[in-house]
Order: structure tokens, then sequence, then C-alpha cells
């Protein structure tokens, strides 16, 4: 497929975008506009109290990022009028039936306009509420294919953003297949989604009814999902709602062309609009930026375990390039947007890359002055991990409680604080436990046959062979953490 007809295909047509102020979407709306000027509308579905609002976090939290400076450029003093004729804010919420659009016009009109839908929307915290979780990844997604197959125009394709690790923990090659109904990673067992859906319902009508407080509420959520999640395989409540979201979206399509993009981890931009574009800390950046703020040093992480990394621009371009060659095709097809099969990486390399940024550019502390770093010590395995917190937390916890009252009274807030750290740092340890010790690497057979479809040098391109790791993380990545989220 020539690159010309690739980006024809979405000449003159209206899309509708769930997740719009989050990462990728943002990417997806400015590398349409500029590539393609001549598509119809993009609605974009924004959660608000009302049109004005939603006004205004289209204007705040995404037309007002770096990343459409490219685009702002290029348009000049006309960018406000241009962008004014091609996006238009939909108030919605999809957690609810209908896509929440509560103007009944405006959802006449979507079911009449729209040729392709892109869901992009999620709740990505590895230990969110159950209750949001559900409601978002999984909820989210029958009622984006519900809404499809109410459009009045035949839908040319609907383009659903998961994740790689709806695998789980697997070892080994991980291949790009459909996830049944029911299905789940323990041998002999079966997961019945509308059970899901009432059981967190009666666990939250039990906590109000013996009178628990928000954050009650909110604790006995995140660890329902938890628990619910390991019963069935998954290490998390995210990657768990998420494949519930894939087995929906698959049985409940019925002739409404289907892509399902599984990307892995999601890094900032490689090459489009410009390089190292990011919006908050992604998975391992939040140990890039304790350790550039000398919060820590050490890292769990076997170093030859492979890091799959893809950067943001690469989604988006794979995505693209999957719309446009199955539209109206009638069917469902799987992509990992991945790295681990071609060039992978380790984690070494992220220990070894953070500590040479840092050490010759230096974070400055709350005075001023220059945060030393030290190297980065890997600790490889829970056992090792937890001894290691033994010296730094708890023995120095325990000491503190041996002392007299009034010493105790002094050291209150160390202590408070050792306490706080403690848990926090062992709770992030367990929930990373899985990624930072995987054994798997992901299959991508399909995502190559759509490589092949554009130059690995195009605008179009998303092909990591030509992504040289360490110069990334040194040139691009990390200074995009240090511009974006440090700041």
């Amino acid at each position: 497929m020539a690159l010309d007809h690739i980006i024809s295909s979405f000449q003159d047509k209206t899309i509708l975008i769930t997740g719009s102020t989050g990462y990728l979407a943002k990417i997806f709306v400015e590398k349409i506009l500029r590539v393609q000027p001549e598509v119809k509308k993009l609605f974009l579905l924004i959660r608000a109290s009302d049109l004005n609002s939603a006004k205004n976090r289209l204007h705040d939290e995404i037309l007002q990022k770096e990343l459409f400076k490219v685009l702002r450029e290029k348009h000049g003093t006309g960018f406000d009028s241009f962008v004014g004729e091609k996006i238009f804010p939909v108030v919605g919420d999809l957690r609810h039936q209908s896509l929440g659009i509560k103007d009944l016009d405006i959802r006449n009109k979507l079911w009449r306009e729209v040729d392709m839908i892109i869901n992009a929307a999620a709740a990505t915290s590895f230990d969110e509420r159950y209750d949001v979780a559900l409601k978002i990844n999984t909820l989210g997604a029958f009622h984006v294919i519900d809404f499809a197959k109410k459009c009045e125009r035949r839908m040319e394709v609907l383009l659903h953003v998961s994740t790689a690790y709806v695998s789980g923990n697997e070892p080994g090659l991980i291949m790009e297949k459909p996830i049944k109904l029911g299905e789940t990673l323990i041998p002999n067992t079966h997961l019945d989604i509308d059970f899901k859906l009432k059981l967190v319902e009666s666990e939250l009508e039990k906590a109000r009814n013996e009178g628990a407080d928000e954050k009650t509420q909110r604790l006995a959520m995140k660890m329902l999902g938890l628990k619910r999640a390991r019963l069935h395989g998954w290490p998390n409540t995210y990657t768990f709602t998420k494949a519930m979201g894939e087995m929906l979206m698959g049985h409940l399509r019925e002739e409404v062309p289907v892509v399902i993009m599984r990307p892995s981890i999601i890094a900032s931009t490689f090459s489009d609009p410009f390089p190292g574009w990011i919006e908050g800390a992604r998975t391992f950046d939040s140990l890039i930026v304790n350790f550039a703020k000398g919060k820590v040093n050490y890292f769990l992480a076997k170093p030859n375990v492979i890091m799959d990394v893809i950067p943001g621009d690469m989604v988006v371009n794979a995505m693209i390039v999957a719309m446009a060659t199955h539209r109206s095709e009638s069917s469902l097809h799987i992509y990992h947007v991945t790295s681990s099969t071609w060039n992978p990486i380790n984690y070494d390399l992220i220990a070894d890359t953070s500590h040479r940024y840092f050490s010759r550019n230096p974070c400055c502390d709350e005075r001023g002055r220059p945060i030393v770093v030290k190297k980065v010590l890997l600790l490889t395995s829970m056992t090792q991990f937890r001894w290691h917190m033994t010296f730094l937390y708890y023995l120095p916890l325990q000491i503190l409680k041996l002392v007299n009252k009034v010493l105790l009274q002094k050291f209150r807030l160390q202590y408070n604080k050792l306490n706080t750290n403690y848990n926090y740092v062992m709770h992030l340890a367990e929930l990373y436990e899985p990624y930072v010790c995987f054994k798997g690497w992901f299959d991508d057979l399909n995502a190559g046959k759509l490589r092949s479809m554009v130059s690995p040098r195009s605008n179009l391109a998303f092909d990591t062979q030509i992504i040289d790791w360490d110069d990334y993380f040194m040139t691009i990545h990390i200074p995009g953490l240090v511009k974006y989220v440090l700041k």
C-alpha cells in the first residue's frame, strides 16, 4: 500500500475518539491533522459537566500542549480557525451506555456521520480501583462496540487500544491471537464478566452499609481488583480488565471491522512531530525520575530480562496504517506493536543510561545544589529486594520503636516518613515484579506485514530496528523526561 494511499484513506472521514485527553490520542489527533488536513471531522469524547467545560479541557489539555507546536507553525495565525473546523468536543463518558452522551441531537449526529472510531480510553494504574478499572477498561469497551453497531453508516473500522501484557506472565513467545470470552490464564477455570460486575457492586454496597469512608472503600476496591486478577492468572487490575475488554470487543462486534492494537511499554516520541515529547512518568520512568532526584539508587530488575519499549509516535503510526489497511473488512485483527523480537533491550541499559545522563546533567535540589547520583544497584529478586529494604528501612524503624517516649516523640516525623516510604516502595516492587522478571517476548508477524507497507524512514514508520536504544535514552527519552516531567 503506497504512503499516499494510506493517508488518503482518512480524507473526508469523520472519526470519533475516546480517551482524547490521554497521551496516545493526543499524538494521533496531531498527526492526522498534520498529514491529512482534509480529514472531515474529529469528534473528541471528553468527560465534562457541560460543553464549555469540554471546550476548556480541549484547549488546556490538548491544543495548548507543546506537541502541537509544529502544526501551529504550519498554519500560523490560521491555526485556531483550522482546528475549529476540524475538532469538535463531545460531552460524554464511555463508562455509560451511549458513551454517556446526553445530548440527543449530538448522539444522533454521531450515529449518522461517524466513519471510524478509536477507543484509546483506559485506566492504566496497575492497582486502580476495581470498580473504576472495570467501568473504563471493560464496560467501556462494551459501550464503544455497542455505539459502533448503532451507526447508520457502515462502520469502516473500530480501533481498540489494548496492551501487549493482556498475556499475563506467560514465558516464551506470545502470539497475536484473540482472547476468547471467558478464557483465563489458569487451567480449568472460567471467567464470568457479568458476575465480576455484580460482585463489585455488591462489595461496594456492603462497604457503604458498614459505614466505610471513601479512603476505606478505595483501599478495599484496590485490593479486590488485585485479588480477582491474580485469581485468574493476571498480575494486576489493569491487564485483567483490559483483557476482559478485548473479550467483549471480539465477542460482540458482529460485522464491525475491529483492530485491536497491543503496544508494550509506551515511551516518548522517537521523531514525530519532534523527538522526546512525553506526558507523565510511564512505568519505568518513575524509577528514572526518583533516581534523578536522589531518592533511589536501586532498581528491582534482572539485567538480562528483556524490557519491551515502543515510542508513542510509532504506536500511532501503526494505528494509522492498520486503520487504512482494514477498512470495511468485517474482520478482527490483532497487532503487537512491540520491540522485543527484533530489537530487544535489557534493564541494565536503563540503569546505565540513567546513571550516565544524570552524572553529566545533574538535577538540582530545592536549594539549587546539584544532586550527585550513585551507580544504580540492580536487585535481581524480591528476596534480595526485601533484604535491602530491611536494612534500609525496616531495621531503622524497629530501632525508633524501641526508644523511650520522649525520643520517639522527637523522632516521630522521621519514623512516619520511613514507614510511609517503606510501605510505598514495597508496594511498587510487588506491582512491578512481574514485568522486571518477565520471561516472554512478543510475536509480531501480523505487525510485520503492516510495517512492510511503509518505508522504515517514512513519517508513518514503526520499525524499531532503526532505533539505537542507548542513543534514544541518552539523547531523546531521558531529556524528554527532564523537560516535560521533571520540568
